[in-house]
């Protein structure tokens, strides 16, 4: 039984699923807690992405933390109780993860935790503490790196009745297998009249960088004096729109609406540099061959600021802008296996038929 609850964990664990229907003696049900309710994921996205479509739909979204997990907990439950799994596999770090490992854990099913091992170190991010908690009710922990695999070490999971296995990133195997269809279905580069190469991508979407007026303030006038050397490109969801619109700050780059993960994969690709606060642009930037300006003040992926494909810079103004002016004309070092290359939805499904 796969749960997700958020746009990214669909896609990740489409990667998964097409593995999976490869082996007759897997069968996958999938549950939709309805975390991220999303106007996106219609017929035409499960179609597109080829994701199978989930089997149950719990349709939770719009509450508390401590609202959302305690409902996810009690319809995921009922659905575990009737379908009696095998194996509970869940992604990440969402409420959905918590509740799901949660509600396998107590019927005495397997638990596997995909991405499992990550840490930020931030006990104020509600992701870390759903991170940990999951971890340490998990019985296989696919690890996506050795960091996050001697994470666990370091905090005594192999004296723990469980399983630390590196797997590889699924994040790698999905952007590799999109980015092929996103080349055919994508005509934002040509819709935005962007040339390839010639333009950097931001996104600011973290709470500590979208709520706290100083971040945002740096971050808006560096991205601004950036734009007078080369095009910056922000795809920006309408709250923070409206932020900015009313903390009065002038924005001199180019805004543009969120958009789908094609024109994304494209965006990035055709892109000179990244400059973002997510975790999953971080890793997608080096699959694509891009350096990453990071605008927050640490990330889980220590492994890209280690082999200097991405750089931390917080939101201090000045190292935005002179780490990004240096990065322009800095040719890609050659990359080296980070995430698996490819073959985590392959690793994970031999330890699943196991």
């Amino acid at each position: 039984m796969t749960i997700v609850g958020a746009r990214p964990q669909f896609i990740k664990a489409a990667a998964l699923s097409r593995e999976i229907a490869k082996h007759a003696q897997l069968n996958e049900i999938i549950i939709h807690t309805g975390q991220h309710f999303d106007e996106n994921m219609s017929e035409i996205f499960f179609r597109e992405m080829e994701i199978p479509k989930p089997n149950y739909n719990l349709n939770i979204n719009g509450l508390s933390h401590g609202a959302m997990t305690g409902q996810m907990l009690e319809g995921i439950e009922k659905i575990i109780v009737d379908e009696k799994p095998d194996i509970v596999l869940i992604y990440g770090d969402t409420n959905s993860t918590i509740a799901g490992a949660l509600a396998a854990k107590k019927l005495h099913i397997k638990v596997a935790h995909v991405e499992a091992g990550l840490r930020s170190f931030n006990m104020q991010m509600p992701e870390e503490i759903n991170r940990i908690l999951t971890d340490r009710i998990s019985d296989y922990l696919f690890c996506p790196t050795d960091t996050a695999v001697n994470n666990l070490k370091k905090e005594g999971f192999d004296q723990f009745d469980c399983e630390i296995i590196k797997t590889g990133d699924v994040m790698e195997d999905t952007a590799l297998f999109y980015s092929k269809k996103s080349e055919e279905l994508s005509d934002i580069i040509d819709k935005l009249k962007l040339n390839k190469g010639d333009y950097i991508l931001a996104t600011i979407h973290r709470a500590e960088n979208t709520d706290n007026e100083d971040n945002l303030n740096n971050i808006i006038e560096a991205l601004n004096q950036v734009n007078n050397q080369i095009q910056v490109v922000v795809p920006l969801h309408p709250r923070t729109k409206n932020i900015i619109k009313q903390s009065g700050v002038k924005v001199n780059f180019t805004v543009i609406d969120p958009v789908g993960y094609f024109d994304m994969i494209q965006l990035i690709s055709c892109s000179n540099l990244i400059i973002s606060d997510s975790g999953g642009l971080q890793k997608e930037a080096f699959i694509f061959g891009k350096y990453c300006v990071t605008i927050r003040e640490q990330t889980e992926w220590i492994e890209l600021v280690q082999n200097h494909y991405n750089f931390i810079v917080g939101t201090n103004k000045e190292l935005i802008i002179s780490t990004t002016q240096k990065l322009i004309d800095t040719i890609f070092p050659e990359k080296i296996d980070l995430y698996g290359n490819g073959k985590a939805s392959n690793n994970i499904c031999n330890v699943l038929l196991k």
